[in-house]
């Protein structure tokens, strides 16, 4: 049975690839078109959130036992758990912003948040609205639209607070901070920001940098807030833009070269980074 909704986009290669390997990344965006008329979704390894676009849409929705109507309008959000067979009814053609979010890292933010068992099932949903989670959505559409300009590590962040922010209105709790934790011990920052430097080239992620802490990702996430005082891919940027500068400064590279060698995609994001970070452009450095 296909893992997508007949109605999705091709996933594109590196997406299967990734599939038949089982290295699907923690969340990943798709932006649907999603046909009128009854349509049933096959099953989903994933937990699957719908973010309408555009103009309002009367929608009935089935999971298992539970059943929704109503008019759906742009930003508000439906819930399809993971492994459920959902049946759809639309008055029209509608664009759906797919969020699709790894069961794996619900059940790890769950423990962080001191939840039982039970809560790491979500519970199917539809015409939610909620802030947070619009915006997490937008910021994901927007890096899926410039290939992922932040890399893996400011995704990975996104898939944890979506996942939090999921949990907190499941359970009606407030989001986990960290609070019954204490910080990093000094030595384990120490660890975490040395192999960030050895490795500013690379695409780093965040259960990448979990492992080298010693925690689990929603843990390192918080903890490593506390001990930094600013979230790990703000960290991870501003060290790169600082390689970055120091190279600039040195001379003897192109802006590629550098781009490349501290970690961004290319030379005009690193340029784009470096304005809105910095306040100056790579050219004025340079002069």
């Amino acid at each position: 049975m296909s893992l997508r909704p007949l109605c999705y986009p091709d996933p594109g290669v590196t997406l299967r690839e990734n599939l038949v390997a089982g290295q699907l990344p923690l969340l990943d965006v798709l932006t649907s078109p999603v046909p009128s008329g009854l349509f049933n979704s096959p099953l989903d390894q994933r937990h699957v959130l719908c973010l309408h676009l555009g103009s309002p849409v009367a929608v009935s929705y089935r999971a298992g036992n539970y059943e929704r109507q109503g008019l759906r309008l742009h930003g508000q959000f439906c819930m399809v758990p993971a492994g459920s067979s959902t049946r759809w009814t639309l008055t029209q053609n509608a664009k759906s912003l797919l969020l699709r979010l790894t069961p794996a890292l619900l059940a790890d933010t769950a423990s962080a948040m001191g939840l039982g068992a039970h809560s790491m099932d979500l519970n199917p949903a539809i015409h939610i609205r909620d802030a947070h989670i619009e915006s997490i959505g937008w910021m994901m559409q927007a890096e899926e639209q410039d290939d992922y300009p932040g890399g893996r590590l400011f995704a990975d962040s996104l898939a944890t607070a979506l996942a939090a922010r999921l949990l907190a209105l499941q359970t009606r709790r407030k989001t986990y901070s960290g609070k019954h934790h204490p910080t990093l011990p000094a030595w384990r920052l120490r660890q975490v920001v040395e192999y960030i430097e050895a490795h500013l080239d690379q695409d780093l992620s965040l259960a990448e940098l979990a492992g080298v802490a010693g925690f689990s990702m929603s843990h390192f996430k918080s903890l490593f807030r506390q001990a930094a005082g600013m979230p790990v891919h703000r960290f991870v940027l501003e060290r790169r833009l600082e390689r970055a500068r120091l190279l600039l400064l040195a001379g003897g590279k192109t802006m590629t070269e550098i781009a490349l060698e501290t970690g961004f995609s290319h030379s005009s994001h690193m340029a784009r980074c470096m304005q809105r970070v910095l306040g100056i452009k790579p050219a004025q450095l340079r002069a």
